[in-house]
């Protein structure tokens, strides 16, 4: 079984992913660490984040290592995710890295902006989480703060909305839900409530 997962920054869809994976016993794939893990990279070598050459031989040259670094999972990852997604090189380049991951038996649970329309448009199932820009901006100031970061929310809300606009109309694979994507939409839930309806979505999709 194969589970698409789309949606916007701090909708939730990591954490559903992940759940729904241990919970059916199916291998995950967080696809935005791939495009963080080459932010990274493309930083860490001095490279210009919009030259598509530069960021799709990187893109080439990605190894599972790369995504085990601690630093990925931070708010600036994710800024420079955005960045290097827009290029269609890179996008090309990880096709099927993400394709020979979700082909892997007993199957998986993949999460990003483009699984349900452009990497497994034949997935079983796939959900669109989502959550109003507010909603999302006050969750991930309340983790940075909790991490001990002192970020106004009112600069998180307007990253988020910023990274809405970018994704939503990059050339290349953008953020949109699927004509046959379930829309999940997390904001007066909880990750309990947010899981238990993802659950129902699967098992309805897969009677």
């Amino acid at each position: 079984m194969i589970i698409a997962i789309d949606g916007p920054a701090a909708a939730g869809k990591g954490t559903i992913a992940v759940k729904l994976a241990q919970h059916y016993g199916l291998n995950h794939l967080d696809t935005g660490l791939l495009y963080r893990a080459i932010g990274r990279l493309m930083t860490e070598q001095g490279l210009d984040l919009d030259d598509p050459e530069a960021a799709g031989a990187v893109a080439r040259q990605l190894r599972p290592k790369d995504l085990a670094h601690a630093d990925l999972r931070g708010r600036e990852a994710g800024e420079l995710a955005s960045r290097v997604a827009v290029h269609p090189e890179v996008r090309a380049a990880l096709v099927d890295f993400q394709r020979d991951f979700a082909r892997t038996p007993p199957g998986a649970v993949l999460d990003g902006r483009d699984i349900g329309t452009a990497i497994c448009p034949n997935a079983d199932v796939k959900i669109f989480v989502t959550a109003s820009p507010e909603v999302r901006a006050r969750r991930r100031t309340d983790e940075l703060n909790a991490k001990g970061r002192d970020v106004p929310y009112e600069r998180i809300l307007a990253e988020i909305l910023e990274r809405d606009e970018r994704d939503s109309h990059r050339s290349a694979a953008p953020l949109r839900q699927a004509d046959d994507a379930i829309r999940l939409d997390t904001t007066a839930l909880d990750a309990d409530a947010a899981f238990q309806a993802a659950v129902a979505i699967v098992e309805a999709g897969h009677e």
